[in-house]
């Protein structure tokens, strides 16, 4: 949930106090080297050290765009500006003073607004004084003994003019060595974010620093236009009315029910950390309107009760336990090591309540406690007996031996139906669990099983579990969908999920029960195959889905947007954003295959681009101005040429592949004209293409314009046209004499030549001179 608009409006009196500040006398602004990022071809070994750069500016559009969740991401990403400038720089320099007396003036004012929470005054967990394991006192630059190679050192955001540092490169000396316990080297690249294995089980659980705002290359921002339009229809949206009365845990003993809130308390992983502290770090109080309850709750007042046995049911705990995991999966961000923490312990609980829970205390887990051996990209594909990965944890199909299908089960207060989507633990990456769609429920016929209620569903991949190119884009909450089908047992559920397929993503947002605002959504636009690492742009969405639904009207509605809305385009997760870390998965990046190949889709694909997106060529708009063929259209009806498979009011630009082989182009791709569907293009989307100055018919490009440079006109020579002049005086003052004036005259002298009957004389209009001439004399002289 965004800031509120009392805390947005807090949070930039802060950022305003930060600019306004000044040095002595008032003549310099003390922000000035950190409103943008340091340039990272300058200056790339800053990106070495530094874990998270971030910088003023960037800030500051992200609180306007309402990018933060919480107020506390707001201050650990204004911290890390000036934490980040303390670690690089000298202590004496200009920066690093400039810098502390920036982080005094962002402490004080903070502190002076009671509608913000309280913030932490040493460094945060992603800072690099963390990550590089050093001290406060130590946490320049200057103070690393192995960082002796002198170097020009920027500021946190810009590298600064030599006036205003203390020492220059050429003159910097190397500090004597201090004692420090880091064993940091130059050069040698560097964890970005501490892993749980760096953290000791006192140190603070890095809750506060917020993902990449995205204003990296490569990323396409969701104009503001399209945010308010999301905006205004989510917030008539229904709320959701919570968890349902079936599938709670019936029986369990006080005893027992204090047994799993310690054991859930005091879970530590193989090095010590205990993960409980993502839990505890939930605030009491309600702090999202979307939540299922509005009662305050917290591990501590579970464990109060449960101590005092005070539940009057199991169902009861059972109940308030999945509204805590709720309010922390709200409270965390996605894909964080905390969000990570709090879905581990949700699956370790529910194990602990089912009826063969695992062994122990203490409980040990090679699977981060799912029931599956591996999660997406670390499973065989399943086409093809080549390839790596671990063998029999899905399969190509929905299997239907020793086993009753039913059509819902219930579970934690979860219905789940067919065709519903879920997110479930991932036995390698808790943080990132897997996106699924239901494909069949069933009760377990095998003796060893009998009568134990499953899921059979398909695998939705992230963009980190594939193989793509470095420039290849993606939609925001982009996945995609594979050919790995795998059972999971219920206590695999985390909570219900939407995916939504591009056609209907860009117009509206699902209706309930489908989906409510809160929930997590994704959007499907292509198939990955994972043994070929291709991906396919799907034609048919209805292939997609369980045989069931397909083309029905009840199946994943929406509440329709006022027009359009396309997604934003992110770069690779393995490439990041600027001053973001990349994201590490079972993927990775693997070159572009050539000229005429989609980035990434393989050799031997036909109909592709060029610009990394797996969508195919057919159906493309382009809004090119330039050279090149036009389509036109009638005015009234604004029509563009598309694919029948292709939505309409995708709006991108399509490079065509070079010709070297047969004719690929649209029509010959569909067949013949008639083949064509014609659709309309909605007012607001044809006024952004340029249309024929006469027929004002919208104009349709296939390519991209050619800048081709135009052969210049010939042009008569300076010499040969004062020739004309003079000749012509010549004749003028002729004409003059003889008294035979001449509105217009024969330029080239033909009559003088002797072939004034074989060929017509050209004429040309007196000059603005001779007109002038004329009206003077026809004019009689006045006297003043």
């Amino acid at each position: 949930m965004p800031l509120t608009s009392i805390q947005s409006a807090a949070v930039t009196e802060v950022i305003n106090a930060i600019l306004a500040t000044t040095g002595p006398k008032g003549k310099r602004q003390l922000a000035a080297m950190f409103l943008d990022l340091v340039d990272r071809t300058d200056w790339p070994q800053y990106y070495e050290v530094i874990p998270e750069p971030r910088c003023l500016n960037n800030i500051r559009l992200g609180v306007e765009k309402g990018r933060y969740k919480e107020a506390l991401d707001v201050y650990t990403d204004l911290s890390l500006v000036f934490w980040n400038a303390l670690f690089y720089n000298e202590p004496t320099s200009q920066i690093a003073l400039d810098a502390k007396a920036l982080k005094t003036v962002l402490e004080a004012e903070w502190k002076k607004r009671s509608v913000l929470p309280p913030a932490r005054s040493s460094p945060p967990p992603s800072s690099a004084q963390k990550v590089h394991k050093v001290e406060e006192e130590q946490a320049t630059i200057g103070n690393l003994p192995s960082l002796a190679p002198a170097s020009a050192a920027p500021s946190t955001l810009a590298p600064p003019p030599v006036p205003s540092r203390t020492t220059t490169p050429a003159t910097r000396s190397t500090p004597a060595p201090a004692a420090s316990t880091s064993t940091f080297t130059y050069g040698k690249p560097i964890a970005i974010r501490p892993k749980s294995a760096q953290l000791s089980p006192e140190m603070d659980v890095d809750i506060m620093s917020p993902e990449p705002d995205g204003h990296g290359e490569g990323t396409i921002e969701r104009d503001r236009e399209s945010e308010e339009i999301v905006a205004q229809l989510e917030k008539g949206l229904p709320r959701w009315p919570g968890f349902g009365e079936e599938g709670w845990t019936q029986e369990a003993s006080p005893e027992r029910v204090n047994e799993v809130v310690h054991a859930v308390k005091g879970y530590k992983d193989v090095i010590g950390n205990r993960l409980a502290t993502a839990l505890e770090a939930v605030p009491e109080e309600p702090n999202n309107l979307y939540l299922s309850s509005t009662v305050p709750v917290s591990l501590k007042l579970i464990e109060h009760h449960a101590r005092n046995k005070t539940y009057n049911s199991s169902k009861e705990f059972d109940m308030e336990m999945a509204r805590l995991f709720e309010k922390a999966r709200r409270w965390h961000k996605p894909g964080t090591e905390p969000y990570g923490s709090v879905l581990l312990l949700q699956r370790l609980y529910q194990a602990l309540m089912s009826p063969t829970p695992p062994p122990g205390p203490p409980y040990h887990t090679t699977t981060n406690f799912a029931a599956l051996r591996a999660g997406p990209g670390h499973v065989k594909p399943v086409h093809g007996a080549e390839g790596e990965g671990v063998p029999g944890v899905t399969t190509h199909r929905v299997l239907t031996k020793d086993r009753t299908f039913v059509d819902e089960l219930h579970y934690k207060g979860w219905t789940v139906k067919l065709a519903d989507w879920l997110h479930l633990a991932n036995p390698d990456d808790p943080s990132r669990p897997i996106i699924a769609q239901v494909f069949r429920c069933w009760i377990s016929d095998e003796p060893t099983k009998k009568g134990q209620p499953g899921l059979t569903v398909s695998w939705y991949y992230r963009p980190e579990q594939t193989f793509h190119p470095a420039n290849r884009t993606f939609w925001e909450g982009e996945v995609f969908k594979t050919s790995h089908f795998a059972d999971h047992p219920l206590d695999d559920i985390i909570e219900k999920i939407a995916c939504q397929f591009t056609a209907r993503h860009i117009r509206g947002r699902p209706r309930p029960p489908f989906w409510y605002l809160g929930f997590p959504l994704y959007v499907c636009d292509s198939r990955y195959n994972d043994r070929e690492r291709v991906f396919v742009r799907i034609k048919n969405w209805n292939s997609c889905v369980p045989e069931e639904v397909r083309k029905s009207s009840e199946f994943m509605p929406i509440y329709p947007f006022e027009r359009t809305v396309m997604p934003a385009r992110l770069p690779s997760p393995f490439v990041g954003r600027q001053g973001a870390r990349a994201v590490k998965g079972p993927g990775g990046l693997i070159p572009a295959t050539g000229e005429g190949d989609d980035v990434g889709m393989g050799e031997g694909r036909k109909r592709t681009s060029r610009n990394g997106t797996g969508e195919t060529s057919v159906g493309r708009y382009a809004g090119s101005a330039g050279s090149g063929f036009g389509v036109g259209a009638p005015q009234s009806s604004n029509l563009a040429v598309g694919a029948s498979s292709y939505p309409s009011g995708l709006s991108q630009q399509y490079y065509p592949p070079q010709r070297t082989g047969p004719d690929r182009s649209v029509i010959t791709a569909a067949g013949s004209m008639s083949n064509l569907q014609m659709e309309k293009l909605p007012p607001e989307t044809a006024k952004h293409f340029d249309r024929d100055p006469d027929t004002n018919e919208v104009l349709w490009f296939p390519a991209p314009p050619v800048d081709v440079a135009r052969p210049a006109t010939a042009r008569y020579s300076l010499e040969y046209l004062h020739f004309l002049a003079e000749k012509r005086k010549r004749e003028i003052a002729a004409e003059s004499a003889s008294g035979e004036g001449k509105d217009a005259m024969d330029i080239d002298g033909e009559e003088e030549s002797g072939h004034a009957q074989t060929k017509r004389p050209r004429k040309v209009p007196p000059t603005a001179t001779e007109t002038l001439r004329l009206a003077l004399k026809a004019v009689p002289s006045v006297v003043v």
